[in-house]
């Protein structure tokens, strides 16, 4: 090659110039961020997905959801269900997307809020089952077991739905059942016994609480809960089926069929215990 030619070929090489820094900024793209969390979710690579705004949250409730996709990836249309559905629940939506998002606080503001929304609307419900068993006349140990049981288990009972479906495994959605009835149970009576025993000995006066004829009532729950956990373990020993949740259709609707028979006979053993139809203890 002659000087000539190697002189061309030198002037296209890249060449330093006066300016050798460069400095990059790299500014979050949020909605990139949503859709790589949506794609995270379908793939169940993480159990978690948060969100980054309060925008991104509201969008999200006013925005009529379809539900799971179909199995090939492609997004279903929100069916008359899901709008109905949506409008029935866009109140609860709103009302929920004011919880500080997941990125505020390393998710304990998200947390903590959440937690108080859930406890006054429970405490809401509650007082409203409440009044409602008094205005038909039941009597209070029927509108315990049944209204007022059933409005504050709500909250768990989506819980525990969303767990099932978005959790690989069903500890969250089982775990989140045992220890909220081990919360109502333990610190809800505990707490309000200690601080009413509390009250009682700084006045100098006896605290005794006369028992009610909830006796035969939680007997029957004991049994049933036992039921309950006997299927939960067999769920998990049958071939074909090796788990507390799913399976194939018929195990699932088996399950489900025993499980709301067992709510139903509590219900109407209870209420017939309360009205004298049954002798209690």
């Amino acid at each position: 090659m002659s000087e000539e030619e190697q002189r061309i070929a030198d002037m296209g090489k890249p060449q330093l110039g006066e300016i050798r820094t460069l400095e990059v900024i790299v500014h979050e793209s949020t909605e990139f961020k949503n859709t790589v969390d949506k794609l995270i979710k379908k793939t169940n690579v993480s159990s978690v997905v948060g969100t980054s705004s309060w925008r991104e949250q509201f969008a999200e409730a006013l925005t009529v959801s379809a539900g799971d996709d179909d199995a090939d990836g492609e997004e279903k249309l929100p069916s008359c269900g899901d709008y109905v559905m949506h409008f029935l629940t866009i109140f609860w939506k709103i009302l929920f997307a004011f919880v500080p998002p997941t990125d505020i606080g390393g998710g304990w503001a998200c947390f903590v809020v959440s937690i108080l929304i859930i406890g006054g609307l429970t405490a809401v419900i509650g007082d409203l089952a409440s009044h409602f068993g008094c205005t038909i006349g039941l009597k209070d140990s029927v509108t315990a077991i049944s209204f007022v049981a059933l409005g504050t288990s709500v909250p768990d009972t989506f819980a525990s739905k969303t767990a099932a479906v978005g959790d690989k495994y069903a500890d969250a959605s089982v775990g989140n059942v045992t220890g909220s009835n081990a919360v109502n149970v333990f610190l809800g009576i505990g707490v309000a016994w200690t601080i009413a025993a509390i009250y009682h000995a700084v006045n100098n006066k006896t605290f005794k609480v006369e028992p009610g004829s909830l006796g035969f009532s939680v007997t029957i729950f004991s049994v049933f809960a036992i039921i309950a956990i006997a299927i939960l373990l067999l769920r998990r020993r049958l071939p074909g089926i090796g788990g507390e949740l799913g399976g194939s259709r018929t195990p699932k609707i088996v399950s489900s069929a025993i499980f709301v028979t067992l709510w139903l006979l509590y219900l109407i053993l209870s209420s017939l215990e309360a009205y004298g139809f049954i002798k209690g203890f």
